[in-house]
């Protein structure tokens, strides 16, 4: 379902567990960390190209067995993510994957899932992948690969621009959506869906990752 990505930004959230993000992590040429997660990537037997944040979270073993990799930012307007995200697109990265950016605090994983609208206009493709599933952010009418019975989620981050979905259970049709919950809970009825949007609308899909089901 996912086509591999060459750069990899790991957060500070909960590490993967699960085959699909594990994988992904050992296939990419660059592997970006924001310092928080440095220690349970290094743990894991992963090397990252590159750490990225104010460093406020890297113990000293850390920084100094990645000492050459640092690129240290203070600026407080944004966070670590961010940071390594801005950092992968001054690489010339055209896409990224996010891993480890849910659990823990929900009000993190909460402002880094509504980051990917922030990010979607630096990349050809950017996503976020969880253990449970797969987040994209899209600007525009999109058809995305699925499986029949595979739960499905839309989040519009602000009420602008109609929605009309195909191929899911319960229909939107050019309909506004004003609050998070309402486009949620959906199911794809076929091999893709479709989501139609007006200009100026935003949503963030996620894809469920049932490994019973969903092709790797």
């Amino acid at each position: 379902m996912i086509k591999p990505y060459n750069c990899i930004i790991v957060a500070n959230g909960s590490f993967p567990t699960f085959p699909l993000p594990l994988q992904m992590l050992g296939k990419a040429s660059v592997v970006i960390a924001c310092d928080g997660a440095v220690e349970a990537l290094h743990r894991q037997g992963f090397v990252p190209d590159a750490v990225v944040g104010d460093m406020d979270s890297l113990t000293p073993q850390m920084r100094q067995l990645y000492a050459d990799r640092i690129y240290a930012s203070e600026d407080q307007e944004t966070n670590d993510l961010t940071k390594a995200v801005h950092h992968a697109r001054a690489s010339g990265e055209k896409e990224a994957l996010i891993v480890g950016a849910t659990g823990m605090r929900e009000d993190h994983t909460l402002g880094n899932i509504s980051l990917l609208a922030t990010y979607a206009p630096l990349f050809d493709r950017v996503e976020m992948l969880t253990d449970y599933g797969l987040f994209t952010p899209l600007g525009q009418t999109t058809t995305l690969k699925s499986v029949p019975g595979q739960q499905v989620s839309l989040f519009a981050l602000y009420p602008e621009g109609r929605i009309t979905t195909e191929n899911l259970r319960w229909p939107i049709t050019n309909r506004l959506l004003t609050s998070w919950w309402q486009g949620t809970l959906n199911e794809a009825l076929a091999e893709s869906f479709t989501v139609r949007l007006e200009e100026g609308g935003c949503v963030i899909v996620f894809r469920e990752l049932d490994y019973r089901r969903v092709p790797l």
